[in-house]
């Protein structure tokens, strides 16, 4: 006999035990039951589709916010994706589609991209509060909440790898767009894989970056500039800030350099970031760096310290940064990032061909084309002088 679970006062009164209390069939083949639980219970639905075997879904705690009605409307929800072949119950969360993602990509034999996506789903996927957030209740809003803790620097503490601190730091729409491209991926794969219904999909499609989020770098500091803003850096940060200026390397390649990743007898550096190491070869400003910098220390000593001897950290360098350039009367936004800028700028204007500059820098050919291609000069010259027909 149906138990009219949409009275709390029936609910209340029975007794506590593992099975299921049903009601009244709520649509054809669909229940709503109540699991009795010495304090409160928890709402669960049943389904069965014609002669296939019976469905369950565990529908969350009975409070008076989540009420029957409120369990009602989920269960029709997931009877509804059920029909609709969504498989519910495999990949149930954020987190979940991001991790199968990571997987099909690898089963594609994709795995520098596999490890691009891993790498950036443990930092803002896995400890927040969006991967916890179950596919069919994805919204909007838990989207455009998540950019706001990842432009803040909001996010949970994670276990320290090499060249990544634990803490997170704000992130820029540069940065954010990358996060959030990653994690429309994962969830239209989910879509694909028929682990959500795809008129969810229209939660995440809304949320945009910002129109200029991928746009040119266009800090650039001149040489004089460049110059000031060293000579105001105190302490061991103006190494840093001389070797990214001379290198066009990323901050982060040298704070975890190694005396061992640096070879004095051909004047070249293994950086080690970017899941991924690359040797480049110095110039003589640079070498001349790191000969001063790498004497005296055992192979496996950073070569590149704070000024108390701890490795570098990136709100450390950060601060220290900001403060030079600040007393340096440099433009608002100078960041170590702006040398390495400078640095591919003064390259590509220098002549240096454009594989030559991604390689040193460690990015792609890609990334180079598009934010620096406009610097490559003599292009129409030297379409002029050739004869095509």
């Amino acid at each position: 006999m149906p138990h009219e679970l949409h009275k709390s006062g029936v609910r209340t009164s029975l007794a506590v035990r593992n099975e299921p209390y049903w009601g009244a069939p709520v649509e054809r083949g669909l229940y709503v039951g109540f699991r009795r639980l010495e304090h409160g219970g928890n709402w669960v639905a049943r389904y069965r589709v014609d002669f296939a075997k019976q469905q369950y879904k565990a529908l969350g705690p009975a409070t008076k916010s989540f009420d029957y009605d409120a369990a009602k409307k989920d269960a029709q929800a997931w009877k509804k994706a059920v029909d609709a072949g969504v498989k519910t119950g495999e990949v149930e969360t954020v987190a979940d589609a991001c991790t199968c993602y990571v997987k099909a990509l690898r089963k594609a034999k994709r795995e520098k991209t596999a490890r691009d996506a891993e790498r950036r789903f443990e930092r803002v996927i896995d400890n927040d509060a969006l991967g916890k957030i179950r596919l069919d209740k994805l919204k909007k809003q838990h989207i455009e909440a998540w950019r706001e803790r990842l432009e803040e620097g909001r996010l949970a503490p994670i276990p320290t790898k090499r060249g990544r601190p634990p803490v997170a730091k704000p992130l820029a729409p540069a940065g954010f767009k990358r996060m959030l491209t990653a994690l429309k991926a994962a969830l239209n794969h989910a879509v694909e894989e028929e682990y959500v219904s795809p008129d969810k999909a229209m939660q995440w499609r809304g949320v945009k970056p910002e129109k200029e989020a991928d746009g040119r770098r266009d800090l650039y500091l001149s040489k004089p500039q460049r110059r000031a803003l060293l000579d105001a850096a105190q302490g061991n940060v103006r190494d840093l800030i001389e070797c990214v200026a001379l290198t066009g390397c990323r901050p982060g390649d040298p704070a975890v350099a190694l005396r061992k990743d640096y070879d004095a007898s051909n004047k070249t550096v293994t950086f080690r970031t970017k899941d991924h190491a690359r040797t480049i070869p110095l110039s003589p400003a640079a070498a001349a760096l790191l000969d001063r910098l790498a004497k005296s220390k055992l192979p496996n000593a950073y070569l590149f310290t704070q000024d108390n001897g701890k490795p570098w950290a990136s709100k450390e360098w950060a601060a220290l940064t900001r403060a030079a350039a600040t007393d340096a009367g440099l433009p608002d936004g100078v960041v170590l990032y702006t040398l390495r800028h400078c640095w591919i700028t003064e390259a590509i204007t220098g002549g240096m061909d454009v594989l030559t500059v991604a390689r040193l820098a460690g990015t792609s050919l890609a990334m180079i084309q598009k934010h620096y291609g406009h610097l490559v000069s003599g292009t129409r010259d030297q379409l002029a002088a050739i004869a095509m027909l």
